[in-house]
């Protein structure tokens, strides 16, 4: 059943990329091929139908993702290997983040960059705004070249509303960053979502600082290693 849902979801994003092929334009000036952001949206709405949420809610997805990733042919790296590796897809990350508003942090061979709720989202919304798609295809950039590695991404939120509402908000989001990730060309079997609400505080909720801070979605990255 895992399988199955994630060769689906491979099918939708080549189908959105023959989507995007189909509707790019030429800019007469730069020569550049370009989509516009209607079918980058229309792209992004696809592949949340086709079930993207439905991948994982553990952390058993991400061995599942894990192993999904090799056998797509993505690679893995040898455990002596992985810490300069890291190393060096930190660093790129921390250039093209700079000043965007996404903060890098390190802890042994993870990396997990945090997204403010509010330069991703609007109030209540799951729609990524469009002012962060330049940030998020920086961050495409890097994982298609740092391709050996598992995009683990959660949705929070604060804890205004109820649980049920706050966990299937967080999991909306978390599958809207994932659907641009994806349809700008990072690899489907690369990643494992989850929303958890109000569940994980990073602040106190009682401050509205607190809640600004507890409203997010955290993108996680480990390497995918040789077995």
């Amino acid at each position: 059943m895992v399988r199955t849902k994630f060769m689906t979801l491979a099918v939708a994003s080549a189908a959105i990329l023959s989507l995007g092929l189909a509707a790019c334009t030429t800019d007469a000036f730069t020569g550049e091929r370009k989509t516009s952001n209607t079918v980058k949206g229309a792209g992004i709405g696809a592949v949340i139908g086709a079930g993207i949420g439905a991948l994982t809610n553990t952390s058993k997805g991400k061995e599942t993702a894990k192993n999904a990733a090799i056998g797509a042919g993505i690679g893995a790296i040898a455990g002596g290997a992985i810490g300069i590796y890291m190393d060096n897809q930190e660093k790129k990350l921390r250039e093209k983040l700079q000043g965007t508003g996404v903060g890098v942090s390190r802890q042994g061979d993870e990396i997990t960059l945090v997204a403010p709720g509010n330069i991703l989202f609007a109030s209540n919304a799951s729609d990524v705004n469009a002012s962060i798609y330049p940030t998020l295809d920086s961050i495409t950039d890097v994982l298609k070249e740092y391709d050996k590695t598992i995009v683990e991404i959660y949705g929070h939120t604060d804890s205004q509303g109820t649980d049920s509402y706050n966990l299937a908000l967080s999991q909306r989001r978390a599958e809207a960053v994932a659907a641009y990730l994806i349809n700008r060309g990072t690899k489907p079997q690369r990643f494992a979502i989850n929303g958890f609400g109000e569940s994980q505080p990073v602040a106190d909720n009682t401050t509205e600082d607190g809640r600004a801070r507890n409203r997010r979605v955290d993108i996680k990255l480990s390497a995918i290693e040789q077995k």
